[in-house]
């Protein structure tokens, strides 16, 4: 396992486009070892959550539900999401999902859903697992 942190919480936070090109990145380099391997890629962050301020608490299983269907589906469109936005419909916590892109950028364009769940636990962070395989 080789860990790769992203930092989102210090200035500047990267965007999804380049988290989704540093995916690509990594499929490229993973593409070019002779061997035949196997290899999983795992993305994390939380999704929409705010833990501070007037909107502490905010959670949007509407857009968090859209960014599971578009990670699947149509990925380049959640490149086009910016900081500003996430803080506004998702709470200021909600940039942490750009790490997810680094994943899809390294699977092929088109993948097949595994497996989906999504939670709102106790601590005010939407919850999402997604699997996806290239098609």
């Amino acid at each position: 396992m080789i860990p790769l942190c992203v930092n989102v919480i210090q200035y500047p936070p990267p965007t999804g486009l380049r988290c989704y090109k540093l995916g690509k990145a990594i499929r490229r380099a993973l593409e070019s070892y002779d061997a035949n391997l196997r290899v999983a890629i795992f993305g994390t962050g939380g999704m929409s959550h705010q833990l501070q301020g007037e909107r502490a608490g905010l959670i949007n299983k509407e857009f968090d539900k859209a960014f599971l269907d578009k990670l699947s589906a149509d990925p380049q469109s959640l490149t086009e999401i910016g900081h500003h936005d996430y803080i506004l419909q998702a709470g200021s916590e909600s940039i942490e999902l750009v790490m997810w892109l680094i994943m899809r950028g390294a699977l092929d364009a088109k993948v097949k859903e595994i497996y989906r769940h999504y939670h709102v636990p106790a601590s005010n962070t939407a919850a999402g697992l997604i699997i996806l395989e290239n098609d």
